[in-house]
């Protein structure tokens, strides 16, 4: 056994033999499903971004209301012009007892961004200077504005301002990997055993399909206020499942809760229900083929007014999704006060019908003449979502038809340019400002399902980026949200909430609109 397997050994009995002479505290946490890989620069998953949460810990963190909070940077400074961020370390140390340094995160972001690890998110973090160059493999990953000035000090050099850039550093794509280890055991330094941590919990096994377990890291700088001691994740792709096993009280928590199953939660388990505003947005992206009615704006404002929001909200999804007809959730940040929507969105149904007729009148589109294809990914709301979509259409005239995808392959046709007319599709925000949601729309992203292509609001983004006074940032993405819902590209239809079951003896779990929750600021009572 290699000296660092030891001292993980001799850590692990340490806390499992503090633990079992002072009542050790465990508990079982629900997730929607297994990572794929507890390598962070190849994680995409929210479910895996719960459990890389514990485990390991960026820059900036989360505090239990999900603000950001320092994290391995005890405090940072920005330049004048908003492109350089120079952070001072704390003392923190790996769970092996390696100090974390400032080269760690050098390291670490000069490996996401290089092209041989192939990182599905590495698009997350080009802001950070020549990031798309170095990532494209048109840049040697040495010209990345990363570097480290001595073990406690790096500096990160931007492309220009980016006022999310503290938010982007607590997603996952921004976790340090332990040099040493990832040299030494490849792609396998993530096996338990190999893995070091620097988060509150270090890996103690993992068997796919069961659990996922993790004891306290003794050598995390805030180890002596994190109350749980051990902690397992349970995926369950069946959210039922989840549901009985915390009634069952197997598990304290589940990260997700049946809508149709709604009605039986709220009336047994009202006191563990948590359902709160969520940064994500379900909506349909028009595009129809050249020469099809969908190019007109008119039309595609015709199908968004007669559309029932309430209804779908209440009545297909139990009251767990609200209404929504902005692309930009409510409660971000960085945005102008109230938001921005369309000017027919307090007017009542029966108005917004009259009018769409008028406007399918005004575009030559006969009643009868139209048939459109509303395409969706399989499940059980998205399926009753599109029914409920197809109805409110036939009150205007126009025909539609359900075609369910399967859901592998469903976002890949839509990213690739496959044809459709109306397509389901929702965005669950990466971080938390507007930008992550506009930038969707923007020509060449392959997110932009409609293909829709505005050189104003295009113009609009990139002044964005470079304006650092945030107020007027947020009016000038401000404008380019309301451009791209006169013209109507997508239709928004629903904001997330999450829902989650949580135990009544659990404290420290805070609703917020990132739903994170990491067990560092958990409790039992």
């Amino acid at each position: 056994m290699k000296k660092r397997d030891l001292f993980a050994a001799s850590a692990l009995a340490l806390v499992m033999g503090v633990a079992s002479a002072n009542a050790q505290v465990t508990i079982n946490r629900g997730n929607d499903t297994d990572p794929a890989t507890l390598d962070p620069h190849h994680t995409q998953t929210v479910s895996e971004a719960r459990v890389l949460a514990d485990l390991f810990e960026g820059l900036i963190t989360k505090d239990a209301a999900g603000q950001n909070i320092p994290g391995m940077a005890e405090s940072w400074e920005m330049s004048e012009d908003g492109t350089v961020y120079t952070f001072t370390l704390r003392d923190a140390k790996w769970s092996n007892g390696d100090p974390v340094t400032a080269q760690d995160f050098e390291y670490s972001l000069k490996r996401i961004m290089t092209p041989e690890t192939a990182a599905g998110y590495a698009s997350i973090l080009f802001p950070i200077k020549n990031g798309e160059a170095v990532a494209g493999g048109e840049m040697p990953v040495d010209d990345l504005g990363v570097r480290a000035i001595d073990d406690k000090t790096l500096e990160i050099t931007l492309n220009g301002p980016t006022p999310y850039f503290l938010e982007l550093l607590t997603h996952q794509s921004s976790l340090p990997v332990h040099r040493a280890s990832v040299e030494e055991f490849g792609d396998q330094f993530t096996r338990a055993g190999n893995l070091v941590s620097n988060g509150p919990y270090m890996l103690q096994g993992f068997t796919p399909n069961s659990q996922l377990s993790m004891v306290k890291n003794p050598n995390y700088y805030d180890a002596d206020n994190v109350a749980v001691d051990a902690v397992n994740w349970i995926p369950f792709e069946d959210r039922s499942a989840c549901m009985r096993r915390f009634e069952a009280k197997e598990v304290v928590t589940c990260a997700d809760v049946p809508a149709e199953q709604m009605d039986y939660v709220k009336a047994n388990l009202a006191d563990s229900l948590h359902i709160a505003p969520y940064l994500g947005t379900y909506y349909l992206p028009v595009k129809g083929a050249d020469g099809s009615p969908l190019k007109d704006a008119r039309v595609r404002r015709a199908i968004s007014m007669v559309i029932d929001r309430d209804f779908i909200a209440e009545n297909v999804w139990a009251g767990t999704m609200l209404p929504g007809f902005t692309l930009v959730p409510p409660g971000i940040s960085n945005y102008v006060e109230g938001g921005v929507t369309v000017d027919y969105a307090e007017d009542d149904l029966f108005d917004r019908e009259d009018a769409a007729k008028e406007l399918l009148e005004e575009a030559g589109v006969e009643p009868g003449a139209l048939t459109v294809e509303l395409r969706y990914n399989t499940g059980e709301n998205h399926k009753n979502t599109m029914a409920a979509v197809a109805d409110m259409l036939s009150n205007i005239g126009i025909n539609a038809r359900l075609n369910e995808v399967e859901g592998t392959t469903y976002f890949n046709y839509l990213r690739e340019d496959g044809p459709f007319d109306l397509a389901r599709a929702g965005w669950i925000g990466d971080y938390n400002d507007p930008q992550n949601f506009l930038m969707l729309y923007t020509s060449n992203t392959p997110f932009n399902y409609s293909r829709w292509k505005n050189e104003e609001y295009d113009a609009l983004l990139d002044e964005a980026a470079m304006e650092t006074d945030l107020p007027a940032r947020a009016e000038i993405l401000a404008k380019a949200e309301a451009l791209l819902l006169e013209e109507q590209a997508i239709i928004p239809i629903l904001s997330y909430s999450s829902r989650e079951l949580v135990a009544t003896n659990i404290s420290g779990y805070e609703d917020n609109l990132g739903s994170d929750h990491y067990t560092r600021w958990l409790s039992v009572n």
